[in-house]
């Protein structure tokens, strides 16, 4: 691996078997149901990205430091304790949508979903929506 590549790649893992591994029926179905979701939603099949990563799309960045790569332009990860959606614009214009999303938390580009059954799914749809029409602004395919 080069110096400054990202330690997360894509990989030739099979999404659906990885999925297929989950042992908590609720977390799986709820994982398939985002899978389906983030697909429509960003016209990309879902790949593997590193262990356990789900991701849709890519996108090429470079840093005012010279550090450059390619990441998923949405995506999850089916965590024990929580759906972690990669939602790589942030959330600083999305305030009044997760006011209306329902039980989650926040990191800088994650958000944490216990349950879908937890959570708005229009809201969600939107969030994922208004998120890839903000990477495909920035990062034109």
């Amino acid at each position: 691996m080069a110096k400054n590549e990202n330690k997360t790649q894509a990989t030739s893992q099979d999404v659906v078997e990885y999925l297929n591994t989950i042992e908590d029926d609720q977390k799986r179905a709820d994982a398939f149901k985002v899978k389906d979701l983030m697909t429509r939603l960003s016209s990309h099949p879902a790949k593997m990205w590193g262990s356990s990563i789900i991701g849709f799309g890519t996108y090429h960045y470079k840093y005012d430091s010279g550090r450059e790569g390619d990441f998923l332009r949405v995506g999850f990860a089916p965590r024990k304790a929580n759906l972690v959606l990669y939602i790589m614009s942030g959330f600083s214009t999305y305030e009044s949508l997760l006011e209306e999303l329902g039980k989650h938390k926040t990191g800088k580009s994650c958000l944490y979903i216990k349950r879908l059954s937890d959570i708005d799914d229009s809201i969600l749809e939107e969030i994922i929506t208004q998120s890839l029409a903000y990477m495909a602004e920035k990062y034109p395919e």
